[in-house]
């Protein structure tokens, strides 16, 4: 693989230069995406037939249900101000409520969550992919999409609980405080498997969209090259094609996101219905399409769409602008070497 890169006049880079660059792109596309990730979630919780009812100890500002509020006095009651009615109005309405700070509820996990999982996803992915393709010759399609399956796999397994830490926060406004009684108290009841709920639909979702993306991903961007005869992508390239190819796997994989998002949320159930049993992911897709239709299935497309694309689009160019500086480092290097 290094020998052909060289013959395009392209130079590897190191494993700790790709970790690099995947870390920049992550805390650049973190920042800029969370408000967008934040109205997603609080819609998809919305939706979920098993809130609906509950009594909870904090507001999440989400329906017109009688929620149970903790102050000094004690426990009382009251209603939530009205539903979200879209992307344009959730983000009007816990703005108002909540403050604009609320938009970046849970950044610093969600930074403990992005950074180390693309650091690992990104390498990962890279270094599998240069793996085959020297075993096997070209990418045929077949070999970004293996590859981007088994290093988002990966990466989710060892991540995963500090997503549903993550997804929590998104999903309702709560102190650290709070949030470390929840997580101690479903660690005592369900064990520590529980630190993992969500993982089988996160898995279900993020496996699949992996490897739809770099699949998408790189067959757009041989072409765009091709059609410009340049051997390394333009900024401009890998920021439309990661656009696109993010489009494309988000919308084929939104159910499952939907999914990940109700089972995960299911932890506070267990604070006040500790007897209550975590159901399976086909349990919830059932419960979603008998209470909303199949429409239920794809709640938060749009909001989703105008993450996923962006989002795709910011990380995928900053990794390859980074690897491109780290080429033509290497590049200079090597000549003076020689």
């Amino acid at each position: 693989m290094a020998s052909e890169d060289k013959e395009n006049g392209l130079y590897t880079i190191t494993p700790s230069q790709q970790a690099f660059c995947s870390c920049c792109g992550a805390v650049i596309t973190s920042v800029l995406v969370t408000p967008l990730d934040v109205v997603k979630v609080r819609l998809q919780v919305q939706s979920n037939p098993s809130l609906k009812g509950k009594s909870f100890l904090d507001s999440d500002g989400l329906t017109d249900h009688v929620y149970l509020y903790e102050n000094g006095n004690g426990k009382t009651w009251r209603k939530t101000p009205g539903r979200f009615n879209g992307m344009m109005d959730a983000f009007v309405k816990i703005t108002q409520r909540e403050g604009m700070k609320s938009l970046w509820s849970g950044l610093p996990p969600s930074l403990a969550v992005s950074v180390p999982t693309t650091v690992i996803y990104f390498t990962c992915y890279d270094q599998l992919r240069d793996a085959i393709i020297s075993k096997f010759g070209e990418d045929n399609g077949y070999i970004s999409l293996t590859a981007g399956g088994i290093a988002r796999l990966c990466s989710a397994t060892i991540i995963s609980p500090v997503e549903m830490v993550r997804t929590t926060m998104q999903s309702r406004r709560l102190s650290y405080k709070k949030l470390y009684a929840c997580i101690r108290t479903s660690v005592a009841q369900n064990g520590w498997l529980s630190l993992w709920k969500g993982w089988g639909p996160t898995v279900l979702r993020d496996v699949p969209f992996s490897a739809l993306y770099w699949c998408n991903y790189e067959y757009f961007k041989r072409a765009l090259c091709k059609k410009s005869g340049i051997h390394e992508p333009t900024i401009l390239i890998t920021f439309s094609s990661g656009a696109a190819a993010g489009s494309i796997a988000a919308t084929l994989t939104l159910p499952f996101d939907v999914v990940k998002t109700h089972k995960q949320t299911e932890l506070w159930h267990f604070i006040s219905h500790s007897s209550q049993k975590s159901s399976s992911v086909w349990e919830i897709m059932k419960r979603i399409v008998a209470e909303h239709g199949f429409t239920g299935l794809f709640t938060g497309i749009i909001p989703r769409l105008t993450k996923i694309a962006p989002a795709c689009a910011i990380m995928i160019s900053t990794y390859e602008y980074g690897k491109s500086f780290f080429r033509k480092l290497n590049k200079n290097k090597d000549m003076k070497n020689h």
